[in-house]
């Protein structure tokens, strides 16, 4: 199969989806492999790495598409690049399109390609060994991103930790999945105050590892506890994902507005259109707004801060997938894990929850081949 590699166009983010390693795999099964020009040297990964590898180095995103049959992103791509599009094509990446914008997601339809989200796809026990990645570095990320947001001038002047006599910051944090338990343990190991928020039963799992009495605090996730826990959170974060969902609103404006100055809302939903209601979308290079004096962080793709940890970590977590899918497309149909990935397919929706984003019906794999 011919296998394409661009380079990541969003501002300021230099992940690559593929590794030397990787790529060197493909290669030696006869795949060809084409790479975008500076496309991983932001991870570590230079061109001549790539051609050792046995890759083929092309100068524009326009030839990567014209010359590859297979896509391997790490974002959901840019309106641009949709139009660089073939029929038939197959897109593998982060695509997020339950948050897609209408005219957007018109123009993936319109493209017909088929596009494997890897934040959809789940192995048949339940697992999702991709999303579980990111969202191990998402959030193990966020307490480094909100100890800058607490720094002055801009923040409270807040020292996470505290110091004897001085307590510490008190963070709360929604959703006790995979980013907020990385959240919650790298935010405890900096001596910072946790609240997790949660259903039940993830709460009882969560007091079985968090075994440290006086340094977490697990609530229920009901209305009024959230409500009180945001309130007098020195650090808000959203980690709430159904995975195809637009993520819920559960922290209203007026929440937002009972926060102290100065505090900030981390919202890691935002990719899926965000669970606290003042959040839009920011970028890496204008990460924050301030709304009724809360500081708000809400950056997509934030992973990109951590550019080669996490492009080196998406290489290696796709490379079985990949190998598979390349070797045989018709996997789409028969593995249960790759097949769960697709949510469009020759300009189809199949994924029932992101086809009802858009007030729309989806159809199966079987009906479109």
């Amino acid at each position: 199969m011919y296998i394409g590699i661009p380079k990541e166009l969003h501002d300021l983010d230099h992940r690559v989806a593929l590794g030397v390693n990787s790529v060197a795999q493909l290669c030696s099964r006869g795949h060809t492999v084409h790479v975008e020009t500076g496309a991983g040297a932001g991870s570590g990964f230079s061109d001549e790495g790539y051609q050792e590898a046995g890759a083929t180095i092309v100068y524009s995103a326009e030839e990567v598409y014209k010359r590859s049959g297979l896509i391997c992103r790490v974002t959901t791509p840019t309106l641009g690049e949709v139009d660089e599009m073939e029929p038939d094509q197959l897109i593998s990446g982060f695509a997020h399109l339950s948050a897609a914008s209408p005219p957007r997601m018109q123009k993936i339809l319109e493209s017909g390609v088929t596009m494997v989200a890897w934040e959809m796809l789940r192995e048949p026990g339940g697992a999702r060994p991709i999303l579980r990645s990111m969202s191990e570095i998402g959030g193990r990320l966020v307490p480094q991103i909100a100890a800058r947001l607490l720094e002055s001038p801009a923040g409270k002047g807040t020292l996470l930790s505290g110091i004897p006599g001085l307590p510490p910051a008190e963070v709360t944090i929604l959703g006790a999945g995979e980013v907020g338990f990385n959240a919650a343990r790298t935010f405890a190991g900096m001596g910072a105050q946790v609240t997790i928020l949660d259903d039940p039963q993830r709460l009882a799992e969560m007091d079985r590892v968090f075994d440290v009495p006086g340094r977490f605090c697990l609530m229920y996730a009901y209305p009024d506890q959230i409500a009180k826990a945001v309130s007098y959170a020195d650090v808000l974060v959203g980690a709430i994902l159904a995975p195809g969902e637009r993520a819920r609103h559960v922290v209203s404006e007026q929440m937002v507005r009972a926060m102290r100055p100065g505090s900030a809302v981390i919202d890691v939903s935002i990719d899926q259109g965000g669970c606290v209601e003042t959040s839009r979308p920011t970028t890496l290079r204008d990460p924050t707004f301030v709304k009724h004096g809360v500081i708000h962080y809400c950056v997509p793709n934030f992973t990109a801060l951590v550019a080669r940890t996490a492009s080196r970590a998406l290489s290696n977590v796709i490379r079985p997938y990949l190998l598979q899918l390349a070797d045989d497309p018709r996997c789409l149909n028969c593995d249960e894990a790759l097949r769960e990935a697709v949510v469009v397919h020759r300009g189809e929706f199949v994924n029932a929850a992101v086809a009802a984003a858009h007030g729309a019906q989806a159809h199966t794999l079987e009906e479109l081949s």
